[in-house]
């Protein structure tokens, strides 16, 4: 690895993750371990570039550091973002990409077949947005002699509990979505362009702060306006904001490629009473769910307690209200492994990170306030400090002034994970 090369993570932490990985395989009984998440690339080597839209993977073997492998083109980036040396990094040529001829995979087994690693169990992540049918068929056309198995996941569970160095980033990401919210509050206004609007979201997100700039996040902006309000995933067009209604911004703050989420709803004008109503539903519910948000409890015990709580108010949600994140790509924040719903009995560890999603998206209107926390012994850190009353903005003649919103209590304490 040449020495001006600066890692995000020491060797060790990337020894650690490896360790951990092939625990993992043993347990699976898995010889050979073929990762195309670039999440999980990215966890396990470090990689880092915007080549995941051809295919690519990690090898782990049985023993020694991972193999990357991908376009030859890509190869010098690997170089600039790996702990490898450069003969753990394999490339193929171009004429294999996006070729109706031949298939990449065709190059990957043969330097399987030549490391001597085709026999015995071979995992694949079956289930995920990278890893093509095609993909599939022709590692099983060229590996004949080794059984497949499916290892969704494999690696993402053992992402769960964030390091040190991990949750330092995800806190510097948090810095960076307060920025970006402060400036949607400050903008946000009847007659302003959901699209310039946007423009700004992104510009303080990528601009990021205390001296630390942004990365692009997994999601792009999801804003729902109005009826628009009712879907969780629609983006925006250059229709401007009106007034008398509510929208919610859902964005993430990112550094190093690690996330911190978070929404807020925006209301011009007086706000209906259904909607108040709404609002102290989702408040007082997540205060009772970031109760149950600590180690020993389940992913279950955050989630009914959220639900039971709503239906006291008299509304339903039938989506999960939370899943895990931290580093990821395109096209999603979340991790993939638990959620907070009923039946995931999944153990709550310190040092687990969460999008606690807790949007109502009722028939024609929406309303979220969320937060991502770090488990802790005794209770979640909520890592971004936004205050998480619904925004109610009163045009005032030609100005708008913010109402209901206390300032930031930049005294609060973050507790350590």
């Amino acid at each position: 690895m040449p020495e001006d090369i600066a890692l995000r993570f020491s060797r060790q932490e990337y020894a650690d993750r490896l360790k951990k990985t092939r625990s993992a395989m043993a347990a699976a009984g898995i010889d050979l371990l073929i990762l195309s998440d670039p999440s999980n690339m990215a966890w396990l080597t470090g990689y880092d570039g915007w080549s995941f839209y051809v295919h690519q993977a990690v090898v782990v073997g049985p023993d020694g550091d991972p193999i990357w492998f991908g376009r030859g083109q890509d190869v010098n980036g690997a170089k600039r973002t790996v702990y490898m040396s450069i003969d753990n990094l394999v490339g193929y040529e171009d004429h294999y990409v996006q070729s109706m001829e031949r298939h990449p995979m065709e190059v990957l087994c043969a330097e399987i077949v030549t490391r001597g690693w085709a026999r015995g169990t071979v995992g694949v992540e079956m289930d995920n947005y990278y890893f093509s049918a095609k993909a599939f068929a022709t590692l099983q056309t060229g590996l004949p002699n080794v059984r497949f198995q499916d290892a969704t996941a494999l690696v993402n569970w053992q992402r769960a509990v964030k390091s040190p160095q991990e949750l330092d980033y995800m806190r510097k990401a948090a810095r960076i979505v307060e920025s970006q919210m402060k400036r949607i509050f400050e903008i946000a206004e009847p007659g302003v362009r959901k699209c310039d609007l946007i423009a700004e979201i992104y510009d303080a997100g990528l601009r990021g702060t205390d001296g630390h700039g942004g990365d692009y996040a997994a999601i792009v902006p999801l804003v729902g306006a109005g009826v628009d309000g009712s879907a969780p995933h629609l983006t925006w067009d250059d229709s401007p904001l009106r007034d008398n209604e509510g929208v919610f911004f859902e964005i993430a703050g990112c550094y190093h490629r690690y996330h911190c989420p978070l929404t807020r709803t925006v209301h011009f004008g007086e706000p209906p009473e259904l909607f108040r109503r709404a609002e102290a539903a989702v408040q007082e519910g997540m205060a009772l769910g970031l109760e149950q948000a600590k180690a020993g409890n389940t992913c279950e015990d955050v989630a009914l307690t959220f639900f039971a709580e709503l239906r006291r108010h008299g509304f339903e949600k039938n989506n999960r209200t939370g899943y895990p994140i931290g580093l990821s790509y395109p096209p999603d924040w979340g991790e993939r492994t638990m959620s907070f719903r009923a039946g995931d009995l999944t153990v709550l560890q310190p040092g687990m990170t969460f999008h606690f999603m807790t949007g109502l998206w009722q028939a024609d209107w929406g309303i979220a306030m969320t937060e991502s926390i770090v488990i802790g012994e005794n209770g979640p850190e909520c890592l971004a400090d936004v205050p998480r009353e619904l925004v109610v903005k009163h045009a005032a003649g030609p100005t708008v002034q913010v109402a209901d919103m206390p300032p930031p209590d930049t005294s609060k304490q973050r507790p350590q994970a």
